[in-house]
């Protein structure tokens, strides 16, 4: 006998939830096949089985919150599976279908009754993936003719005649039609959700947090990106967009300002001479922030590189605790939602985090005449007991330098 138990789960992570059991009691499991799903508060992870054999009885039920360690379920490695379901059934097919999908995937199959063991894997090893579960959703949209509206709410005149005024209708349209039904529904929140709130809350009770503001005028960056995006993405593959000249403006600063890329522990500040710059992305479970490692030593095709495979891995939920861990900065970038302005909250123990938002023409002064310039209000955040006004402002003044004129870049950054 052994035992599957849960797995070391990063750092910081001590504890998870059970989201889904991927097998049953009585099943036949193969090294590496996953077995069971679980949710933290930073992804949802499958634990595979170390050991071939039979699941002879399963400890803990979906649901539960379970710690590092702890038993999930025995296996019996000199079993033999029970006999299989009939034909039709939830059987191995169905199992094995869901054993090949991202969570993401099976959680959106079972929301729009998609079975999984019908949808064609784009993924590596043929894995399932949202994008090809949205794919088999869409083609069952009804593409009929559309039907004529019927009922009190259907009007549709036949005659020019005008009705005599001396009978007036009687206001019976609204209180005819039945108020709807006034419902609520309670749902547990997810682990991620909940760390969420928890971190939030936390970082606007521990931090002494204060924003400033600038704006920045993108018509140097905009025009370069249209000089240079053909033969760019030919050469590496990927758009060349503007979350690189951030990344690589944000590190230039940090190194003039090097408090913003520190932490407080205890009665100490301990510096970071390295750049793992975090990059907030908006997953279907809430926000996560991949880090992009040594971001300093990177060039801007392998910063644009890295942001791409982000998104696409946090949409398929693949991304890994290794991807989540640690960072000194963060960038978050509202205005890829039509933001125009906010302030970010501070991601801790980080102590810095810039905020990007929406590129909108406006009227702007330059050189004594007024212009209409692609602008973007950019915000720090910044936490006021380590970082001082002043240099959160100037800090903010040297990426707007710096974007302004990506030449500075190369020379200086």
């Amino acid at each position: 006998m052994s035992n599957i138990v849960v797995p070391q789960l990063g750092e910081s992570v001590v504890e998870a939830r059970i989201a889904r059991w991927l097998k049953k009691t009585g099943d036949r499991i193969e090294v590496g096949e996953p077995v069971v799903e679980l949710e933290t508060e930073k992804i949802d992870l499958e634990v595979s089985a170390e050991k071939s054999g039979v699941i002879a009885s399963i400890a803990r039920q979906e649901g539960e919150d379970v710690k590092i360690g702890e038993v999930l379920a025995v296996v019996d490695e000199s079993g033999t599976a029970a006999a299989a379901p009939p034909s039709g059934g939830n059987g191995s097919g169905g199992a094995a279908a869901e054993s090949r999908a991202t969570p993401t995937a099976r959680r959106m199959a079972k929301d729009n009754d998609v079975d999984l063991g019908t949808v064609q894997g784009s993924g590596a090893a043929g894995r399932v993936t949202k994008q090809d579960v949205q794919k088999a959703i869409e083609p069952t949209a009804p593409t009929g003719s559309p039907v004529a509206p019927t009922g009190p709410s259907s009007i549709a005149p036949t005659s020019n005649k005008v009705a005599p005024t001396s009978s007036p209708v009687a206001p019976t349209r609204v209180s005819a039609i039945a108020p709807t039904a006034r419902s609520e529904e309670r749902v547990r929140m997810t682990k991620r959700r909940q760390t969420i709130a928890r971190r939030l809350v936390e970082a606007q009770h521990t931090a002494a947090m204060l924003t400033t503001f600038n704006e920045v005028d993108m018509t140097a960056v905009m025009a370069l990106r249209e000089r240079r995006k053909e033969s760019f993405k030919k050469e590496f593959g990927v758009g060349l967009g503007i979350a690189s000249f951030f990344a690589k403006s944000a590190i230039a600063a940090l190194r003039a300002f090097p408090q913003l890329n520190a932490e407080i522990q205890g009665d100490e500040i301990v510096f970071k001479h390295y750049y793992d710059i975090g990059v907030a992305v908006g997953a279907e479970g809430g926000l996560v922030v991949p880090v992009i490692r040594d971001a300093d030593k990177l060039s801007f095709a392998q910063i644009e590189l890295a942001i791409r495979d982000f998104a696409a891995r946090a949409s398929d939920g693949t991304l890994t605790l290794e991807d989540l861990r640690g960072g000194t900065f963060t960038i978050t970038n509202g205005g890829v939602f039509g933001s125009l302005m906010s302030t970010p909250i501070l991601n801790p123990p980080q102590v810095g985090i810039l905020g990007l938002h929406k590129i909108q023409d406006r009227a702007v002064a330059f050189n004594g005449q007024v212009v209409v310039r692609p602008m973007m209000y950019v915000a720090l955040s910044y936490d006021h007991r380590i970082v001082d006004g002043r240099e959160a402002v100037q800090f903010l003044v040297k990426i707007k330098d710096f974007v302004e004129d990506p030449a500075r870049l190369l020379l200086e950054g």
